[in-house]
C-alpha cells in the first residue's frame, strides 16, 4: 500500500471544488472543500463518525451543537460523533479547508464541483466500504 503523501496546504489552497475526496482508507478519509463567500456545508449530524477540519485559507464559523466557533487560516476543529454541525463561510474570500472523517463518509474519489451538485448527489455518494487502494 502507498497511503497518501503530498503538501496538504498547497493542494487545499489550489482546490476549486466544493468537495473532492483525495484518499479513503478503511478507517479514515481525507477530503478537500472550498466554500464560496456566503456558502455553507449545511447542518448535519454524523452519529457514527468523528470529523476534523483544518482551515488553510479564509474566514468562517463552525457551529457545533449551536455554539459558534470563529475560524480562519491555521485553525483546527474537531466535531465529535453525534454533534450537529455546520461550516459557514462568512468572509469575503473562499474558505479553503480539508477534513478528515473517521470512519469515511463519502465514496472514494468523489468530486462535487458545486454545493448544488453535492446536494443532488447526497444519497448516491455515501461510503460503502471501497478504499483508494
Amino acid at each position: 500500500m502507498k497511503g497518501y503523501c503530498d503538501n496538504i496546504e498547497e493542494v487545499t489552497v489550489a482546490n476549486e471544488d466544493f468537495r473532492r475526496v483525495l484518499y479513503t482508507g478503511k478507517n479514515l478519509q481525507l477530503v478537500l472543500m472550498t466554500l464560496k463567500p456566503g456558502e455553507e456545508i449545511g447542518e448535519e449530524v454524523h452519529e457514527d463518525r468523528d470529523q476534523f477540519f483544518r482551515v488553510e485559507e479564509g474566514e468562517g464559523t463552525v457551529y457545533i451543537d449551536g455554539a459558534p466557533n470563529k475560524v480562519r487560516d491555521d485553525f483546527a476543529v474537531i466535531v465529535p460523533a453525534g454533534a450537529r454541525h455546520n461550516v459557514v463561510n462568512d468572509g469575503s474570500a473562499p474558505l479553503r479547508l480539508y477534513t478528515l472523517y473517521g470512519p469515511p463518509e463519502h465514496k472514494d474519489k468523489v468530486v462535487h464541483k458545486t454545493k448544488e451538485q453535492a446536494d443532488r448527489d447526497h444519497e448516491n455518494d455515501e461510503w460503502t466500504g471501497e478504499t483508494t487502494e
